[in-house]
């Protein structure tokens, strides 16, 4: 082997063991040979089962360059028949040579044949060399076409560039089997991530679309901010590494729910059940003590009837109130009015028509939490943050579990746990919390609340933007452009 090729060896090397994608592995690889190989054309083949798929195809005389973008080339695969040239190389482990494809009689060169004849090129010289690591594991096929000699003639391939491609073939078949494992790996996170996404969101009748719609409003948001710089010829805002770390956060966001009690996290009404129950049974017991004072002579029954019409509209405006998005000062006054009443029970005790604990809940301004359920509902981020600081992450994913446990922090300090500022707020951490706050205020799966329409939705960011000072307004402003959430 000379020196040269020794030399550009060990260079191309060097290249592809730095390169972490696939698809630009692929075609820097075969870019690569072709130049060593000095050849017109080539084509690259990975195995799939019983068949050889092209990946990556180049012809410099007939200008085409196929399959660098990660979708294969619209050719059929080539079945592993020991008369197809390529998939003899693989089957038997072994660089082959044709100095003329017109003229060999040992492989099937049909398909070669009708290219040329279809498209006007001239096939003629072949070299395949197969692709294996180093346990000997099949990976694919390189197959160059049409040697070149220093003045642009068409000719054999050398016997010496045998040997040279095969060491680059062995070490681009370790490389590309490297990029498999960690893509491999990446996947199996990325699916973990997603399972405990989904049992996160199954844990509950409501809310179980919340963070799979943020996904998808989080990916074409970002499509769509990419597109706008582009377009305003700037770089892309997000590359592909930080785009994937954002994604994760949102797929991680919520994770601490996870330790949420359900009896918080699924409080459909201010009541709990047991005290709704409560409640009711102490209506009824009031009417029945009613009906044996009237029939032992102790009230009439005109009495008898305000009692029972007075308990009716205290169970109404108990219904009502239990479940109100927001209760109105009319309705705090009532409730208030309903807590000072009591009537004296069979053992001479003086009993309150609502309990003062009932009282407390019923007297929700807004929602159906008390502050103490408030304050668990909220640990749900710090959770997150204790939960994935227990994860291992890679560099690609460093800030995963800042911008994750991040997104209730508002720009005036007025969120938490950790009443951030704006400055102390990255882009992404901006963005994850309009997509939370958007899903949450137009969600129609909410135990305490109806979806709002996306119009007025869009208005209480704007608001909480320009108005409050909680959101970013350059971000709010291009999320309502971007119209995201209209493909889901």
């Amino acid at each position: 082997m000379k020196q040269e090729h020794m030399e550009r060896i060990l260079k191309i090397g060097v290249q592809l063991s730095a390169e972490r994608d696939l698809n630009r592995l692929l075609d820097q690889l075969l870019t690569c040979v072709m130049d060593l190989a000095n050849c017109d054309a080539g084509t690259l083949y990975l195995l799939d089962g019983d068949v050889l798929r092209f990946k990556i195809m180049r012809n410099h005389t007939m200008q085409v360059y196929s399959g660098g973008d990660g979708k294969d080339p619209d050719m059929m695969p080539v079945p592993l028949k020991r008369e197809n040239m390529c998939a003899m190389a693989l089957l038997e482990g072994r660089t082959l040579s044709v100095d003329d494809v017109k003229e060999s009689r040992e492989y099937d060169f049909s398909g070669p044949i009708r290219y040329d004849a279809l498209t006007g090129y001239h096939t003629r010289s072949m070299l395949a060399v197969p692709m294996c690591n180093r346990q000997g594991e099949k990976l694919g096929v390189l197959q160059l076409i049409n040697a070149m000699d220093d003045s642009g003639t068409v000719c054999p391939f050398p016997e010496d560039m045998a040997l040279v491609l095969e060491s680059v073939a062995s070490q681009a078949a370790i490389t590309i089997q490297n990029v498999r494992y960690i893509q491999d790996i990446k996947e199996l996170f990325r699916s973990f991530v997603r399972v405990m996404s989904s049992a996160i969101d199954e844990r509950s009748p409501y809310n179980g679309s919340h963070t799979r719609h943020m996904a998808a409003y989080g990916n074409r948001f970002l499509d769509y901010l990419n597109e706008k710089a582009v377009s305003a010829g700037k770089e892309a805002l997000f590359s592909a590494a930080r785009r994937e770390e954002l994604l994760m956060s949102i797929w991680l966001h919520d994770i601490g729910k996870l330790v949420i009690p359900l009896e918080v996290m699924d409080k459909p009404a201010r009541l709990l059940p047991k005290q709704h129950t409560a409640f009711l049974h102490r209506m009824e017991l009031l009417r029945m003590q009613g009906e044996i004072d009237r029939l032992s002579g102790r009230i009439t029954g005109a009495e008898l009837e305000d009692l029972a019409g007075r308990t009716r509209r205290a169970e109404e405006l108990v219904e009502a109130a239990n479940t109100a998005g927001f209760l109105s000062d009319e309705t705090l006054a009532a409730l208030e009015e309903l807590s000072s009443r009591t009537f004296t029970d069979r053992d001479g005790q003086k009993k309150p028509w609502l309990s003062p604990e009932e009282y407390a809940m019923l007297s929700i301004r807004k929602g159906t939490l008390s502050q103490e359920e408030r304050n668990v509902m909220e640990s749900h981020v710090t959770a997150t943050g204790k939960l994935l600081s227990q994860i291992r992450f890679s560099q690609d994913f460093s800030h995963v579990r800042e911008w994750a446990s991040s997104h209730h922090e508002f720009l005036n300090g007025s969120g938490y746990p950790r009443h951030l500022t704006a400055e102390e707020i990255p882009e992404e951490v901006r963005i994850l919390t309009i997509l939370d706050i958007f899903d949450a205020l137009t969600a129609d799966d909410r135990p305490y609340k109806p979806g709002m329409p996306v119009e007025r939705a869009l208005s209480v960011l704007k608001i909480m933007a320009e108005k409050e000072g909680k959101l970013d307004p350059g971000l709010v402003r291009l999320f309502g452009e971007s119209r995201c959430w209209e493909e889901l």
